[in-house]
């Protein structure tokens, strides 16, 4: 992030452990509001790890997290929404029991006008605010092409579209924020390409994080990379010099020979700390 631009969200110096394993070791990391910013790393390098410290699922050991000005030791989960900071899952972590329309009306619930007591009550602005909310999320599910699966389960839908409910449920609370956690897993060529644009289309909107391991949608879409291993920042910049750094290199392929590469997809596994 170049001198002159101002942080939106900022990590400082988070150091988490878990035991005798150090999972965050004195991690800082920032990201400028319509950025869109990669953190990658080898398995076990605690990017899943920050994402939950950003989330409030996880409590540091010291270090401290800000959000446009504001500094917390710790974010409460239940004020994510309200805060403008949403998140997608690893898998999809969509509610069974709810339909495709009522799993992204959850995502909107930011925008909900009326007290629990109007709604019990069944008064009249608990009725037009249930309808602002469902039209949210139709608008959304539309922009998404999802709108004719609105009235499914999402167990009986194919897991790409699932994905892409998911996607809806973290936009239709329009955050200023937006943390996707491997969005790609279980995705397709066409499905990546679709993913890629989207994406793209976020970057001016709002900030993006992406964990990823599929370093071409990584290296396409993001303006900034950050490499994680061992729950330390090894290396920082944009795609095509972290993509070059003999660092990363080394953490992914453990290379030995000192001769100049580049990191591709093939040097990427599954799963994370």
């Amino acid at each position: 992030m170049g001198s002159g631009t101002a942080a939106a969200f900022a990590a400082r110096e988070l150091t988490v452990r878990f035991g005798g394993i150090t999972a965050l070791d004195v991690v800082s990391v920032e990201v400028a509001a319509g950025e869109v910013l990669g953190i990658i790393g080898p398995n076990g390098a605690g990017k899943t790890t920050l994402f939950n410290v950003v989330c409030g699922f996880v409590q540091p050991h010291s270090g401290t997290v800000e959000w446009k000005g504001e500094t917390f030791s710790r974010i409460r989960t239940d004020r994510l929404a309200g805060l403008g900071i949403a998140r997608t899952l690893q898998g999809v972590g969509l509610f069974p029991g709810l339909s495709v329309l009522e799993n992204v009306m959850v995502g909107a619930q930011r925008f909900r006008r009326a007290g629990v007591a109007s709604a019990l009550l069944g008064l009249p602005r608990s009725d037009r605010d249930e309808r602002a909310l469902r039209e949210r999320a139709l608008d959304t599910l539309r922009e998404l092409e999802c709108e004719d699966v609105a009235s499914r389960l999402p167990q009986t839908l194919p897991y790409p579209v699932q994905k892409r409910v998911a996607l809806a449920r973290a936009l239709v609370g329009e955050p200023e924020l937006l943390l996707l956690d491997e969005p790609a897993g279980g995705l397709g060529a066409d499905e990546l390409h679709e993913l890629g644009e989207r994406i793209r289309g976020l970057r001016g909107s709002m900030a993006v994080m992406l964990v990823e391991h599929r370093m071409d949608l990584v290296m396409s879409v993001c303006d900034r990379v950050v490499v994680l291993d061992f729950g330390r920042v090894i290396a920082q910049g944009d795609p095509a010099s972290v993509r070059r750094d003999e660092r990363v290199l080394e953490a992914y392929l453990g290379r030995e020979d000192g001769k100049p590469g580049e990191l591709d997809q093939s040097a990427v596994e599954e799963g994370d700390t």
